[in-house]
């Protein structure tokens, strides 16, 4: 027996010296030393961003403009639940340039905004369509937001709705019938 444990000992005693002479590679090409030709090259970059950024904000700003709403909030009184009530926001542009609405977000699913698809002339007016959907069992107080985003400062407003929701009798008719 005493021979084995020697080869064995041997063997293991071999691997651990084959794998301690084995050194990692140290790959010097992909790292990262600063110098002053890398560190300057950096601050260029950074500066043409920065440069750049200004352009753009200036451009943005050359492009705004103003507006403003005959209403910014509308309460539909008593409604019945899954019944569809619309309303019309007019929306001016009081600025000198062409105003675009890029974006209108309700606040919830039961709400739904349309915004004008072609930009408003200064001077001009046009609607922002809202319709409100109370679904069956959504009952209450209901108010609701519509975030209008455009190329004004500040970029975005907020159009209210509400409505007292109560249970519509119809509804319940005719889920009992199905």
């Amino acid at each position: 027996m005493k021979p084995n444990i020697l080869s064995i000992s041997i063997f293991i005693g071999g691997l651990a010296a084959c794998t301690a002479s084995e050194k990692p590679e140290i790959n010097t090409q992909n790292s990262i030393v600063a110098t002053d030709a890398n560190t300057k090259e950096l601050q260029n970059s950074l500066k043409e961003v920065a440069e750049e950024e200004k352009r753009l904000e200036a451009e943005a700003k050359s492009n705004m403009t103003s507006m403003e709403f005959s209403v910014l909030e509308h309460d539909f009184g008593k409604v019945m639940e899954d019944t569809k009530h619309s309303f019309n926001f007019e929306v001016k542009n009081t600025g000198n340039k062409p105003l675009y609405i890029q974006d209108v977000k309700a606040s919830c699913g039961c709400t739904t905004p349309r915004k004008p698809e072609k930009a408003i002339a200064p001077g001009k007016t046009d609607i922002i369509s809202v319709e409100f959907h109370p679904k069956v069992g959504q009952l209450g107080r209901q108010d609701k937001t519509v975030s209008v985003r455009a190329n004004t400062d500040p970029m975005m407003m907020i159009l209210k709705i509400g409505a007292d929701v109560f249970k519509n009798p119809e509804t319940e008719s005719r889920i009992a019938t199905n």
